[in-house]
């Protein structure tokens, strides 16, 4: 397969054998981000684990991810003034899950409270399918709209590892400075190994590797960079 010159010439630059400082990798991914929009900042980890489908869990970036996140919160009452407050984007109870089931669908996260989720299941298929159904594990099926709902716009990430054991999450813009860009890193990091399933044995976290989205994969000395 025929590559550009672009991305032959910022892979020639990288040393697959060598593991980076944290540091140093991000410079190198400045360095070699060669688009002409501003590439977002991904980190692939890649773990170790009998059962991948059991892996996931939910992180707060401190400088989030450089991406507008719009927030639908399903609830009534006193509730729908709390999730307004907080920055939610779109507030409703039946009317909204109505709007849903006719194919609207604007936004990327859904909060909604306990009271709601008879109705809301009924948008699995919808929600679902698209990785946006509201989870107690995830903190967003809860009372707490105020507090989600504000986490949700500030930065907060959920993952989850695919069938090959890589959990694959942005974490920032290439415009971010190195400073914000190590923060989130290392929040990120620091979480996936704080979720540490119980019956994990050994070195969990086999690999770690950082990227901007058209440029080469960068693999980071990871010992040590947990917050």
């Amino acid at each position: 397969m025929n590559r550009g010159k672009k991305i032959t010439d910022a892979r020639s630059k990288v040393d697959k054998t060598k593991l980076y400082p944290l540091d140093e990798a991000i410079g190198m991914l400045k360095e070699n981000a060669f688009a002409s929009f501003d590439e977002s900042v991904e980190i692939s980890v890649k773990i170790v684990h009998k059962s991948y489908q059991n892996i996931r869990g939910s992180a707060v970036l401190p400088n989030g991810t450089g991406k507008e996140v719009k927030v639908l919160v399903i609830c009534k009452g006193d509730k729908q003034k709390e999730a307004t407050e907080a920055g939610a984007d779109y507030v409703g109870a039946e009317d909204i899950i109505e709007k849903i089931k006719e194919g609207w669908i604007d936004f990327q996260a859904v909060v909604a409270t306990p009271d709601m989720m008879k109705e809301v299941g009924k948008l699995g298929p919808v929600l679902g399918r698209k990785g946006l159904m509201p989870k107690p594990k995830a903190g967003t099926v809860t009372d707490d709209v105020k507090g989600v709902v504000k986490e949700l716009k500030g930065g907060r990430v959920e993952y989850r590892a695919d069938k090959t054991g890589v959990i694959h999450m942005g974490i920032g813009k290439k415009t971010f400075d190195d400073g914000s860009l190590m923060e989130n890193i290392k929040t990120f990091y620091s979480q996936v190994v704080k979720d540490k399933p119980s019956d994990a044995k050994g070195n969990y976290i086999r690999s770690v590797h950082i990227c901007s989205t058209m440029g080469p994969g960068i693999k980071i000395n990871h010992k040590g960079i947990e917050r």
